[in-house]
């Protein structure tokens, strides 16, 4: 994995990174709550040689006292001056806790004694520092005596020479030293990260759902032939994109652009996918119910249309219909009428748009035996008798749950599998092509719906960038300027339209289309 691939999990995942960031950091700040006060309070005693008279003297007391201050580093640490403590400032502590909270050091190459004291309150570690440097003094001029006594051979021969006098006195803390809740937060912080990171990668290594069209190519070695974007304006009622004319694009919404031009692209691709035998009857279907597959396919059969092609929209799920109500037709009549002998196929094929080439075929009556209509002789038969004049799209079950996809595959030119983009996985359209090749049926591509626009994929597919191409040509008012020739700038739009279209005149660039289809009327 490259850089990009990774900063591209982070991005996916932020959200969750953030919760874990927060939730150390908010761990870290309970943790630090809970934890006591401790107040540390610095004191420090220097060890002499008493006043030296000449140089040599006092060079000799300096290296003499830092020789003996080494050795008094457990005294600093022991019972006796634990006890002295105690007493004095009537504690009920025992010795052993109370040497627990001193902590005594000796600066290399000094005379120096420090000592830091904890307490809970300021004033408790203040005056255990001061306690602590009068019972080391105590101590050591009591040891340095009996030193001095016991070197003459009497019981007291004088001061020693040799004293532990105080250096600074404790002062009174201002702010607790623990618990350190800067620092505890920080952690936090870093361990949230970290947790975070982590949780990215292994849901992004878990996460078996289509995510790119690297993702459907590498695994399946098939192609991509379309991406739409996710459009918010899509409901079980409104399947249908607003269809222009291809050369304008006057008061057009976004979200319809970008949705229209997907459509113009798989339209494309389907055309040039086998340019000597292009596909006439295709199966549109997907893994399992919910991906768009319904709405992919009366778009693309508008977008055909447009292009000036015939085509016909036979409604092949006879378990759940809504191809009538996604053009808004009659329903209840259709496909098992023509199955079953009882219509005509001029009967209930239901004209759509004022165009006159796209025609729309519903279910009809719901049948106790969907499979075994979808798989007869007769329905062989009227798709190859719709083919004749027309490109036909069959709007199938899903392959998943149902066999009558898998059915209709078998006997048309092939099946475009429908994938919604973070909600089919990987082994869902694995098992739906391995359904359509345990029939002989031949899977023509995928078509990826609700990509979305944002995020770190929309750069992928190109959709964050395709509404500032829109926006581009808008004029002042914010309204896209109609691509009409100057001389019939001041014509009505439609009269504009048409006479352009008598001129011939072409307004837009567009990719060259495949040959019309003629224009036989439908039987």
């Amino acid at each position: 994995m490259e850089l990009s691939a990774y900063l591209r999990i982070l991005r996916n995942h932020w959200i969750g990174i953030i919760v874990f960031i927060a939730l150390g950091a908010g761990v870290a700040s309970g943790w630090s709550i809970v934890q006591p006060r401790v107040y540390t309070a610095d004191a420090s005693g220097i060890l002499t040689t008493g006043v030296s008279t000449d140089l040599g003297s006092a060079l000799v007391g300096d290296n003499y006292a830092k020789s003996r201050v080494k050795s008094y580093l457990n005294v600093a640490k022991s019972r006796a001056v634990a006890n002295y403590a105690i007493d004095k400032l009537g504690l009920t502590s025992s010795p052993e806790s109370l040497i627990s909270s001193i902590t005594v050091v000796n600066p290399e190459d000094t005379a120096v004694l420090q000592i830091s004291a904890q307490g809970s309150t300021p004033t408790k570690a203040r005056d255990l520092a001061e306690t602590w440097v009068d019972g080391m003094t105590e101590q050591v001029n009591a040891l340095e005596n009996a030193s001095a006594g016991a070197a003459t051979g009497t019981a007291a021969a004088g001061p020693s020479i040799v004293t532990l006098q105080t250096l600074d006195s404790a002062v009174l803390p201002t702010s607790p030293t623990s618990p350190n809740t800067r620092l505890a937060i920080l952690i936090g912080l870093l361990f949230g990260l970290g947790l975070g990171i982590a949780y990215a990668v292994v849901r992004h290594t878990l996460d078996r759902r289509i995510r790119s069209v690297t993702a459907v190519e590498k695994e399946f070695g098939l192609p991509v032939v379309g991406t739409v974007p996710f459009d918010r304006n899509f409901t079980d009622t409104n399947r249908l994109v607003e269809q222009s004319s291809t050369s304008n694009y006057v008061g057009r919404r976004t979200d319809d652009d970008a949705v229209s031009e997907a459509m113009r692209e798989l339209r494309t691709n389907l055309q040039f996918m086998n340019v000597d035998n292009p596909p006439r009857i295709i199966v549109v279907t997907s893994s399992l119910a919910g991906d768009g597959k319904s709405t992919i396919t009366a778009n693309l059969a508008t977008t055909i249309a447009a292009s000036g092609q015939r085509v016909v929209v036979v409604d092949g799920d006879l378990r759940r219909p809504t191809v009538a109500k996604s053009f808004d037709l009659l329903p209840g009549v259709g496909l098992t009428d023509v199955l079953v002998g009882r219509a005509e196929i001029e009967d209930v094929l239901q004209p759509w748009g004022d165009s006159g080439r796209l025609a729309v075929m519903g279910a009809g009556v719901i049948p106790p035996n969907p499979s075994e209509l979808l798989g007869s002789m007769a329905m062989q038969s009227l798709l190859n008798e719709l083919a004749r004049d027309a490109i036909v799209l069959i709007d199938a079950p899903p392959l998943i749950p149902v066999t009558d996809a898998a059915i209709l595959t078998a006997r048309t030119d092939g099946a475009l599998i429908v994938a919604s983009v973070g909600k089919t996985s990987i082994d869902a359209l694995g098992k739906s092509l391995q359904n359509i090749a345990k029939v002989n049926g031949r899977a023509l591509g995928v078509i990826l719906n609700r990509v979305p626009r944002k995020g770190s994929s929309s750069g992928y597919y190109g959709y964050q960038y395709k509404g500032d191409y829109y926006s581009s040509e808008a004029n002042a008012e914010g309204t896209a300027a109609p691509h009409v020739v100057p001389e019939y700038a001041d014509v009505p739009r439609e009269k504009a339209r048409r006479a352009v279209r008598a001129e011939r005149v072409v307004t837009e660039p567009e990719v060259a289309e495949a040959p019309v289809a003629p224009t036989t009327p439908l039987r």
